[in-house]
């Protein structure tokens, strides 16, 4: 997911790797906050593949820094990225869809309209597997368990119902 975070955040401005670390703070951090030892290995493999380059340039102060760019490889990239088929892990999931959906402004009509219908799809499994473990025999130990499973069928309901709105948003835009 840093990959495609990298992408969505130099669709807007050349940053420094301190800038996109902040730009990727100010927008996903209520989700997911990669560190910058995560940051700079993310770097070198998209540079390495085309997605990005750099430039270096000397600030008044005398110190060179680098700044990343990126390219029409990279915005290849950031499409495939947006639409690749999701972690069968919920957890990870929740996570990874969290961030796409704050990337679909990328998207044409027709390509967030299949990232939609993918995400709904994926979210609507998760919320059936957890209601088919609570409505299994429960002892009284599970209580907590229960509590859990409950509101993880109430989030994805929550979640599948916001994915319905941004899909006839997406539809009423596309026309």
């Amino acid at each position: 997911m840093i990959d495609l975070m990298i992408l969505y955040i130099l669709l807007k401005h050349d940053l420094t790797m301190y800038a996109i670390h902040k730009r990727i703070g100010e927008y996903f951090l209520a989700y997911t906050n990669p560190s910058f030892g995560a940051l700079k290995p993310a770097l070198v493999r998209l540079e390495k593949k085309g997605c990005i380059t750099t430039s270096k340039i000397m600030s008044d102060g005398g110190k060179l820094s680098v700044f990343y760019s990126i390219t029409k490889d990279g915005m290849k990239e950031l499409k495939e990225l947006l639409l690749k088929p999701f972690s069968t892990n919920a957890l990870q999931f929740f996570s990874d869809a969290r961030v796409k959906l704050s990337c679909a402004s990328f998207l044409s009509g027709e390509d967030a309209a299949q990232m939609y219908l993918d995400i709904k799809s994926n979210a609507v499994l998760h919320k059936n597997n957890a209601e088919k473990i609570l409505a299994d025999d429960y002892t009284p130990q599970d209580f907590y368990q229960r509590i859990v499973l409950d509101n993880a069928i109430c989030e994805y309901k929550n979640f599948i119902s916001m994915v319905e709105g941004l899909e006839k948003e997406n539809a009423r835009n596309s026309r």
